[in-house]
This record gives C-alpha cells, sequence and structure tokens, in this order.
C-alpha cells in the first residue's frame, strides 16, 4: 500500500517537474521546436495529420474571444494612466498617427508589390456550415467555446460559453478576493490583469497550436506554404527597413539630431527592444538615451518614450497588414480596396494601448483578420516565425518612439 502511494507520489512529481522544465523554456524556443515535430508528425501522418489542428482552433478561439475585452481594457487604462498636458501634448496625437498611416501604407504597399503568399495554393477551411454538419464531439466542443467574451452573456443561449468564462475569471481572481478598490482605477486595472493573467494561460498552448497547425498542414498541403513563408520574411523585413528610413529622413528634416547621432545614442535602446521584444520593457532605457545620450529635452524624451510607447506600434501595425495580405494571397482570397481600408483602421484601433500586453500582435491579429472575414486558423503558421519578427518589429517600434521625442524637440537645439 505505502509503496503504491510512493510510486504515485513519484510520478506525480517527476511529471510536475517536466512541465515547470518546459515552462522555463523561452516561449520562442518552444515554438520552434514545436514547429520541428510539426513538421515530422504531418510527414509521417501524411492526410491523418489533418485532426491534429484542432488545438490550435482551440488557441485561436479562446484568442478571438479575449481580444476585444482586452483591448478595450488596455485603451481604458491607457488614456485613465498616461498623463498628458502641456503645448507638447497637441502635437504628439498628429505624429503618432502619421507614423502609424505610413507603417501600414508601406507594409500594404510591399505586400501588394511582391505578393509573398502567392501560389502557396492553401485550401480555405470549412465554412460554420460545414464544421457543424460533421457533429463530431470535438467539433461540438470547439462550437460551444466562446468566439465573444460577452456573447454568452447575450441571448445566444450557450450556457457552457458561461461556464468558460466564470471558471477563467474564478481562477484569475482568487489571489485578488482581498484586494482593495478604492477607485475606478483600481478596478480597470484589476480587470485589465485578470485579462492578461488569462492570457498568459492561453499563450502557454500556443506552441500546442504551432505542432498541430504545422502537422496538418504538412499532412495535407505539402511544404509550398512554407516556402512562402520565406517570402513573407523577408517582404517584412524590407517593409521595416523603409519604415526604419522614413524615421530617420524625418528626423533629418524636422529635428537638430543627425540620424547617426541618434542610431549612435540610441543604440541600447533598440538592441534592448531587439533582445526583450518589449517596447514597455525598454521604455526606461529609450528615455534614458535620448536624454542623457541624445541630448534631448526632458519633456521632449518623456512624451515621445513614455507616453508616446504607449499609443505608438508602427512596427506591428505595419506587420498586422502585411500579415492579412499574406494569409489572403495564401489562400486565393482578394482583399478589395474597401477589405484593405479596413485592415488599416483596425491596424490603427487594435496597436493603441497594446504595449503593455504580451504577445500583442498575436492578440490583436485576430481583430484585424475577424474585420475582413480571413480564418484565424491560420494564424499559427504566422507564428513559426513570428518570434524573430516580434524583435524586429518592436525594434521598430522603439525608433518610432525616438522618432516622435526628435520631432517634438524641434530644429534647434535648447542651449544649456
Amino acid at each position: 500500500m505505502n509503496d503504491n502511494v510512493s510510486e504515485k507520489t513519484t510520478i506525480s512529481a517527476s511529471s510536475t517537474g517536466l512541465i515547470a522544465r518546459w515552462q522555463a523554456i523561452p516561449l520562442y524556443a518552444r515554438i520552434v521546436i514545436a514547429l520541428v515535430l510539426g513538421l515530422l508528425a504531418g510527414l509521417v501522418l501524411g492526410s491523418d495529420a489533418a485532426v491534429l489542428a484542432v488545438p490550435g482552433k482551440l488557441v485561436l478561439r479562446l484568442l478571438g474571444a479575449l481580444a476585444p475585452a482586452l483591448i478595450l481594457a488596455a485603451i481604458v487604462h491607457t488614456f485613465m494612466t498616461t498623463q498628458l498636458g502641456g503645448p507638447l501634448a497637441a502635437r504628439l496625437p498628429k505624429l503618432l498617427l502619421l507614423n502609424t498611416l505610413v507603417a501600414i501604407l508601406v507594409g500594404l504597399t510591399v505586400a501588394n508589390v511582391i505578393q509573398p503568399g502567392e501560389g502557396a495554393g492553401l485550401t480555405p477551411p470549412p465554412s460554420h456550415d460545414e464544421t457543424t454538419k460533421a457533429a463530431n464531439p470535438l467539433a461540438l466542443f470547439l462550437e460551444n467555446v466562446p468566439k465573444s467574451l460577452l456573447g454568452p452573456l447575450g441571448d445566444d443561449g450557450k450556457v457552457i460559453g458561461v461556464i468558460f468564462i466564470a471558471v477563467a475569471f474564478g481562477m484569475a481572481l482568487r489571489k485578488e478576493r482581498e484586494r482593495p478598490l478604492g477607485t475606478v482605477g483600481h478596478l480597470v486595472e484589476l480587470f485589465l490583469e485578470s485579462l492578461i493573467k488569462i492570457l498568459h494561460w492561453i499563450i502557454a498552448l500556443v506552441p500546442f497550436a504551432v505542432f498541430g497547425i504545422v502537422a496538418s498542414i504538412v499532412g495535407t498541403e505539402g511544404f509550398a506554404p512554407f516556402k512562402a513563408l520565406g517570402i513573407f520574411v523577408a517582404s517584412v523585413l524590407l517593409a521595416l527597413a523603409i519604415q526604419a528610413a522614413y524615421y530617420l529622413l524625418r528626423i533629418r528634416v524636422g529635428s537638430w539630431v543627425r540620424p547617426t547621432e541618434l542610431l549612435r545614442g540610441g543604440r541600447d535602446a533598440l538592441v534592448m527592444a531587439f533582445s526583450t521584444a518589449s517596447s514597455t520593457a525598454t521604455m526606461p532605457v529609450t528615455y534614458a538615451a535620448l536624454k542623457d545620450r541624445v541630448g534631448l529635452r526632458e519633456q521632449s524624451a518623456s512624451m515621445g518614450a513614455l507616453v508616446g510607447a504607449n499609443f505608438n506600434n508602427d512596427g506591428t501595425a505595419l506587420y498586422e497588414a502585411m500579415a492579412a495580405l499574406f494569409i489572403a494571397q495564401m489562400i486565393g482570397m482578394d482583399l478589395n480596396f474597401q477589405q484593405q481600408l479596413m485592415v488599416v483602421l483596425t491596424s490603427i484601433i487594435a496597436s493603441v494601448g497594446a504595449a503593455g500586453i504580451p504577445e500583442a500582435g498575436l492578440v490583436t491579429m485576430t481583430m484585424v483578420f475577424t474585420a475582413v472575414g480571413l480564418p484565424v486558423e491560420y494564424i499559427p503558421v504566422l507564428l513559426t516565425v513570428d518570434w524573430f519578427l516580434d524583435r524586429c518589429r518592436t525594434a521598430i517600434n522603439v525608433m518610432g518612439d525616438m522618432n516622435v521625442s526628435c520631432l517634438l524637440d524641434g530644429k534647434y537645439k535648447e542651449e544649456a
């Protein structure tokens, strides 16, 4: 009896240790491992690997449900907590909006000219009606996962969706039940923190989604979609380089700072942005570099690096637009001018306040895809290269903050 208990305890401890070791691996490394295993599984299983796409559909369904509420909470929290004031505050929104518009237009232009997804030959996913006609247990389970956080609370009558939401928030708020809430700001902050905690749980499942989607695509479609990914990566890097050149040109024309001086003084911030893939974590370094090394006025440095960083995600917006066109090209779906305009508008809205959200590009991408009717099921295909492109576009986000700070500082340097 005691031996059996001891054996069960040992098995439980070893499995817990295995999970801990897996979670200790950086997310990008877990995604690369899942990519390799998915390729092998697709080759071995062939068309039978199609069933492995279910985890990816589940993760994307959960992200799609969470995204609107998360963006809502992030934007409300950003506007409530950001200190705006002074003469520079009036110029800030114009500069941020112009930079974001240019970034999206650059991304759309490059994607339309190069067309990296053309000829990939991906088969569009089955329609909603075809999925429900299958009536297998997995399809029925997915059908009960809420598409929207507030959807089950309306009149669609899906009680299971309400249970999903109740369990998620109940677990997320367990450690916060004694937390005092003195102001509306505290309530918004608690709501945002709860959503981000749930988001972390979903992101932990992303490698399994990548494994399933990659195995399914390789088994049913072959390697053509992944050959197109290489062209897509090159296209995104080209678009980001054009955006960086635009920043430096604007600085050269509209500021006293020379582009070479900015790159030299801000290199620590750019390297940190690339290494951490977080513009939020880089904010203090960006501010210090602009103020101490480049020599900007304190107000200009803080307005661009600290305030602007909460709204300015040009690299992310550029990537979202290109990703939408890439997937549309892969499945042979033609996005007309009105749909591409909707991509522009959705990318701008989704990028506002997304700086503090982990894996912001993944979260907001579901909103962009949904707005133009693209299947979110293929987003995990992009995740196979997203861990690298995320670092590149974060560096561009930080360079955009630097650009704004320099333009706010004006054409004449303040004499000490």
